[in-house]
């Protein structure tokens, strides 16, 4: 029973960290759908929705009015979600006629969101958020694949910096993340080759004007906007070259909420988009969908089975003796990276995975508790610093 247990659950992890990404990265070769790119400039909205951004606000939009981009074809429509330490004003101070500024009761961010899309009048909507600082040429990358009618929606490239002091007690799991992105970079590139990326990330995403729907509260709304695009039967294609940049996590702690957050809100986004899950509807995307948003966030549960079926076979198999002694390695390096917490101890490169690895699905299990009791996260307070 232990071995086969220890099978079953082997398989389900091999394929979900494995597995997938090989047959993402096949796909992309054997069967490439390429879209068309161009400099076009159409007229942008890039919404900002901002809860207690004092400290980022300013740097963004001087970020934003220096792109390279035609003056006149960019509008900032910054939605102020209740904010209580001035974001709102700090926005019309900096801002010029490109910028307006809504100064909403606490709503919530997906009320802010829609309440920003009613407000913008561009062709296409960008989405960032207070904390993401583009690259001077970003835009222009990010506007380029619409070009071709097919595509819908735009994924830019989010990049995790650090610097100065901090870059000496970056906690374990911001090493651990960016590493974790340097692969997931790779694989949204293949998707995108021969397809659709999954979703965007809300550092830096666009879509036509005519394909946003309106966000439902307790979802990750990154997900359910750019996955509505899918919905509609348009492209969600990756623009490596649109870059965003965002701070990493300050420590462990804050890290695990912002990922409990995501989680809880990603699997409600999913249950909600249920429809995308049908590959006789969507085909391969639906395939996409249920390993990287479903089961890479049920991982915890295989992982536990691995670990106890191991444990009990131990006695019995030399297969699972030294099964159970490499999880127990990586587990051990990954709570030693998560005491380090970036608290200016030193910290070896050799725990930054595991800790990530531990933290991650630490906060999966608590997500998934969270969908099963039916606790949404509406409202919550920023967790990231400035850059």
């Amino acid at each position: 029973m232990s071995r086969r247990a220890f099978t079953i659950a082997a398989a389900v992890v091999g394929y979900t960290y494995v597995g997938f990404p090989v047959l993402v990265l096949v796909r992309a070769r054997l069967r490439p759908r390429p879209h068309t790119c161009a400099p076009i400039t159409p007229r942008v909205s890039l919404i900002v929705a901002a809860r207690n951004e004092a400290a980022s606000i300013a740097a963004k939009l001087e970020n934003v009015l220096a792109l390279d981009y035609p003056r006149e074809r960019l509008e900032v429509v910054i939605a102020s979600d209740g904010s209580e330490d001035g974001t709102a004003q700090i926005a019309r101070a900096k801002g010029d006629d490109r910028v307006r500024v809504l100064d909403l009761p606490r709503v919530g961010k997906a009320g802010a969101l829609n309440a920003a899309e009613a407000a913008a009048t561009g062709e296409i909507l960008v989405f960032s958020d207070a904390n993401s600082l583009y690259a001077a040429d970003a835009m222009r990358r990010l506007v380029a694949p619409f070009a071709d009618p097919d595509v819908g929606g735009v994924a830019g490239d989010q990049r995790y910096v650090v610097g100065g002091a901090d870059a000496r007690t970056e906690a374990a799991v911001a090493t651990g993340e960016r590493r974790y992105w340097d692969l997931d970079r790779a694989i949204k590139r293949a998707e995108s080759r021969a397809g659709n990326v999954i979703s965007a990330t809300g550092a830096i995403y666009a879509i036509r004007r005519e394909l946003f729907r309106p966000v439902p509260p307790g979802v990750t709304d990154d997900f359910a906007t750019s996955t509505a695009v899918i919905a509609q039967g348009r492209r969600l294609v990756f623009a490596a070259d649109a870059v965003a940049f965002e701070p990493v996590a300050r420590s462990g702690d804050a890290e695990f909420e912002r990922k409990v957050r995501v989680m809880t809100r990603g699997l409600n986004a999913v249950i909600a988009r249920r429809e995308l899950l049908d590959p006789r509807h969507h085909g391969f995307y639906a395939v996409q969908l249920l390993s990287h948003k479903v089961l890479r966030r049920l991982m915890a549960l295989p992982l536990g089975v691995l670990v106890l079926s191991a444990v009990a076979g131990a006695r019995r198999s030399a297969l699972l003796r030294a099964a159970a002694a490499a999880q127990g390695a990586v587990y051990a390096l990954g709570v030693a990276g998560l005491l380090l917490d970036g608290r200016g101890r030193a910290r070896p490169r050799l725990v930054a995975l595991p800790a990530y690895f531990c933290l991650v699905n630490l906060a999966s299990l608590r997500a998934v508790w969270n969908v099963l009791r039916r606790r949404g996260i509406d409202r919550w307070e920023p967790q990231r610093g400035p850059t």
